[in-house]
């Protein structure tokens, strides 16, 4: 149990950490900001958010997952996901 703490910990703290490489104030930083409308997010930030993403948490993310990245949180239930997937 004390492992899935720190898991979700680290998982988070780098999640953050490519939302702060990708220019977004730490302050405006929480799980329900949206993309779009708290984060400001435009084709650029895309970019880099999700080369920075792939990067850190070595996977690959399709135009179709994109998608469905609305808010932090969306990510970082993806990111849960892509991470016990790859691990089995």
């Amino acid at each position: 149990m004390e492992t899935e703490t720190v898991t979700e910990k680290s998982l988070r703290r780098n999640l953050y950490r490519v939302l702060r490489k990708t220019g977004v104030n730490r302050d405006n930083i929480c799980l329900t900001a949206s993309f779009y409308e708290d984060l400001n997010f435009d084709n650029i930030d895309w970019t880099i958010f999700i080369h920075y993403l792939e990067r850190i948490f070595n996977i690959r993310i399709n135009d179709d997952e994109l998608n469905s990245f609305s808010n932090v949180n969306d990510t970082l239930l993806y990111l849960r996901g892509e991470l016990v997937f790859s691990s089995n």
